[in-house]
């Protein structure tokens, strides 16, 4: 009821004023979003049935800019061939980086290796280690498919896209419980800065509930990932099936 004081027709000279200070340039493009809408429901079709048809996976975030000598990039190959070997596809914005790792690591053991690219300027084309590639231009369809047929993610240090991506997750997993799913967060050093600021900056002031936080889990290493998503005897089983499981140099 309260939101019906707010119609357009009770503000006719507010209306006018803002009709007033459009310029040519600022009228709606019908065609434009017309084609917007098309674009997002063939891209939103395709990604429903490639990934409804795949066994729920883990998906993985983290900078396309880490560099395979990191140790990141390595721990994210590693387990990239843990979660093959699980039988999980792996599922990452199928850009360079820590994306690529997982994927690469995946593909070398014969998994099911998934990458959701969007174009980008300036952005390297998506990474040579896909059995499934999905083609966005929306941000938000995106968003919504590497998230919505995932059994857990896990987020290795990154920038803006990396900590969008978490966000989300964090405000979705919050609002309710019901939807929540493993969520882990690789490198306590580095997110420590980022999950105190949460806690002392936002939690004392009360703008989030602290007591509903219990969601985020931490790892330093693959196995501790593992351990977390798939219990420590599975993790356990899995280390011994592939003891060696590092990227050669150069590879990445």
């Amino acid at each position: 009821m309260l939101y019906a004081t707010f119609n357009l027709p009770s503000f006719p000279l507010a209306t006018r004023r803002h009709a007033s200070m459009m310029s040519p340039t600022d009228t709606v493009d019908v065609a434009a979003d017309a084609a917007l809408l098309a674009r997002i429901q063939s891209e939103l079709s395709a990604a429903t049935a490639c990934l409804g048809s795949l066994v729920p996976g883990i998906t993985v975030f983290g900078s396309a800019r880490t560099p395979s000598d990191a140790p990141d990039y390595q721990s994210a190959y590693r387990l990239g061939r843990f979660l093959a070997r699980a039988g999980l596809p792996v599922v990452t914005g199928g850009g360079p980086g820590i994306m690529g790792a997982v994927n690469q690591g995946a593909m070398a053991v014969g998994g099911v290796s998934v990458g959701l690219s969007i174009s980008l300027p300036h952005e390297q084309s998506p990474n040579p280690y896909l059995t499934h590639h999905l083609h966005f231009s929306d941000f938000q369809t995106r968003k919504l498919m590497l998230t919505r047929y995932s059994r857990g993610f896990v987020v290795f240090p990154g920038g803006f896209g990396t900590v969008d991506e978490l966000m989300e997750l964090m405000v979705a997993f919050q609002t309710s419980r019901s939807i929540r799913k493993p969520l882990v967060l690789v490198g306590r050093a580095f997110w420590r800065g980022f999950v105190d600021w949460l806690t002392h900056e936002l939690g004392s002031r009360h703008f989030i509930d602290l007591q509903n936080m219990d969601f985020i889990e931490h790892a330093d290493d693959e196995h501790e990932v593992l351990t977390i998503l798939l219990g420590k005897d599975e993790a356990d089983a899995l280390l011994l099936q592939d003891p060696h499981a590092t990227l050669t140099p150069g590879e990445g």
